[in-house]
């Protein structure tokens, strides 16, 4: 593979591009120069061979983005806990179509007693969020979160329509990890899919990695700029789910040291593109690796389908589809503005956005995985130009010919 070094404006490119990958380091370019990133990475494997290695600009003022640079990855941590309850049944523990009470028994209360694990993977079983306030600092306190969502009354009955569990993903499925397994969600992540995988991906930061973390930049609305149907609904009514949802969260804060070490498995997650890829590459390869086996056939062949699609999710406010703990592509670009959050991939590809535009996916028809992450926060629930610029060009670079059906196809 042929260097990339080139000085940009205000940082610098460095890492790796097999030259078949060229449309890609030129769009990371374009990035710095054209679309406002601060700092970032990305990263591709083919056939478990990494093809794009890539990093530059600045994790931090006067702190250059490194080779092993980590960031906050937001959502992109559901689908680290996605595949670790994929793990489980792929060795025959966790069943997918089994009543949650089998394995949580408390959970199967209040209108939840018909609860399928299926619903907690695919944002179904009826608990985006919670109707009551929650102590201070509660996400973390593992235990309390569990005790709550056992008890909570569902917004809809289990199973009959969906809505993103901003938070709540991290314990509705973490719960049944750590149930089934006997192990901490972190601890079962870190020992089964990132230590063997060799993924910089921590849902529980040690505190030694602190030095390496970049700083979030926020998102900053331009005058004039209208708000997507999830902020509105938030503005709108102050008892809606993306408002609860909002207030209720728990109050994780990741400059707190004890919140960066607490797993939180809907969206505290740290990583880098690197680990982002490392973690699909084994899916994307039918579930082996270098001697890695992280889930057989049948479970890969199932972790790709999509199990709920909808055109008005009862939380992000937009048309959304996801398979089992996953998102699948989501074409929305032609919707109104502040519906049209979209993330492009092909057909049989699946993966997790984060907040501000990281992501990670694995596709396992040309047997690629792709991680992104970045410092500077995006507009929008789902991928913005910068990361899907690099999506696409990945895409174009294995000779797919048009997204315009709504996902890659040649």
């Amino acid at each position: 593979m042929d260097d990339v070094l080139r000085a940009i404006a205000d940082g610098r490119i460095e890492g790796v591009c097999d030259p078949r990958f060229a449309a890609v380091a030129a769009e990371f370019e374009r990035n710095f120069n054209e679309r406002g990133e601060s700092g970032a990475a990305v990263c591709i494997t083919l056939g478990g061979e990494t093809v794009v290695d890539l990093w530059g600009g600045m994790a931090a003022p006067e702190r250059p983005w490194e080779r092993d640079t980590v960031c906050l990855v937001f959502s992109c941590t559901k689908g680290a806990t996605a595949i670790c309850a994929h793990v489980l049944v792929s060795r025959g523990l966790l069943d997918v179509e089994a009543p949650v009470a089998d394995y949580w028994p408390e959970f199967a209360s209040n209108g939840k007693e018909n609860a399928t694990v299926r619903m907690m993977l695919d944002h179904s079983v009826g608990v985006p969020t919670f109707h009551e306030v929650l102590k201070p600092r509660a996400a973390l306190d593992w235990d309390y979160m569990c005790e709550r969502l056992a008890a909570e009354e569902p917004f809809w009955k289990p199973g009959t329509r969906n809505g993103y569990h901003m938070m709540n993903f991290g314990w509705t499925v973490g719960e049944l990890v750590r149930r089934v397994s006997g192990k901490s969600l972190g601890t079962f992540f870190r020992e089964n899919i990132a230590g063997p995988a060799g993924a910089e991906f921590w849902i529980g930061l040690p505190e030694e990695i602190d030095e390496r973390i970049a700083k979030m930049i926020p998102f900053k609305r331009q005058s004039g700029e209208p708000l997507s149907a999830f902020e509105l609904a938030i503005v709108q009514d102050k008892h809606s789910i993306p408002a609860l949802a909002t207030i209720h969260g728990g109050g994780w804060n990741p400059a707190e040291r004890e919140a960066r070490a607490a797993e939180v498995g809907g969206g505290g997650g740290f990583a880098n593109a690197r680990g982002l890829a490392r973690i699909y590459a084994p899916l994307a390869c039918g579930g082996s690796l270098d001697g890695v086996t992280l889930v057989d056939s049948r479970t890969l062949g199932r972790m790709s389908q999509v199990s709920t699609a909808t055109n008005e999710d009862a939380t992000l406010m937009i048309p959304s589809r996801f398979a089992l703990g996953f998102m699948k592509s989501m074409d929305n670009r032609r919707a109104p503005a502040g519906r049209n959050d979209s993330v492009i991939m092909s057909a049989p590809a699946f993966g997790h956005v984060g907040a501000g535009g990281s992501v990670g996916f694995a596709d396992p028809e040309p047997g690629m995985s792709f991680g992104y992450a970045m410092n500077r926060m995006g507009k929008g629930i789902l991928m913005n130009e910068r990361g899907q610029s690099l999506v696409d060009a990945a895409y174009r670079s294995l000779g797919y010919a048009s997204n315009e059906s709504g996902v890659w196809a040649k």
